[in-house]
């Protein structure tokens, strides 16, 4: 029944601080969306595996995290919405990402975790060593499993933390590169 159930109740958890968690939460209107845009608290719907582009739009407006852990899939018009979110966004369930939609999510600001990436496109990489996140996470990639030489040529110019502790091996190319990090931290710790 979506949030529709608990309209009152929802209105009044609106100006709650903290983190709001709706896991079973697996469906969500662009009605709901708006409203959950206006809320001033970590936002946590890791039930949606879906999220349309109107329904993107209206969450971009809230500030603060939000988790949308379970999403598989997203189009170039919701990333371009969510690029325009303020503060962390976790899109964790994503395990593909198009250049575009990448190109959109590197304007994100705000720490931005996109783990459930395996593999990524040079022009992935590219786009998000762009990003200019912050935060204590920067750029979560933690669950790739190999980068090519001129990924990871991208990924040493990313300014901020970036975590690839999914990678169990590196070509020399690609070590020599992403020695060359000028972020603050990098993370390999599996290698």
């Amino acid at each position: 029944n979506g949030l529709k159930k608990f309209s009152g109740t929802v209105e009044l958890l609106s100006e709650m601080e903290g983190t709001l968690s709706l896991a079973g939460l697996i469906k969500l209107s662009d009605e709901e969306a708006e409203l959950l845009g206006t809320f001033k608290c970590s936002l946590w719907l890791n039930g949606l595996t879906q999220l349309s582009d109107n329904a993107a739009e209206s969450l971009s407006k809230h500030v603060g995290e939000l988790v949308l852990g379970s999403l598989t899939q997203l189009s170039d018009n919701a990333a371009e919405s969510l690029s325009k979110h303020e503060g962390k966004l976790a899109l964790r369930g994503l395990t593909k990402l198009s250049d575009t939609a990448a190109e959109f999510l590197s304007k994100h600001v705000g720490e931005l975790d996109v783990s459930g990436l395996t593999e990524i496109s040079d022009g992935v990489a590219e786009s998000l060593s762009k990003h200019k996140g912050g935060g204590k996470e920067g750029l979560c990639l933690h669950k790739l499993s190999q980068l090519s030489d001129s990924a990871a040529e991208s990924l040493s110019k990313y300014e901020g933390k970036i975590n690839l502790d999914g990678l169990k091996e590196l070509s020399d190319n690609a070590a020599e590169s992403l020695s060359k990090h000028v972020g603050d931290s990098l993370l390999l710790n599996r290698l």
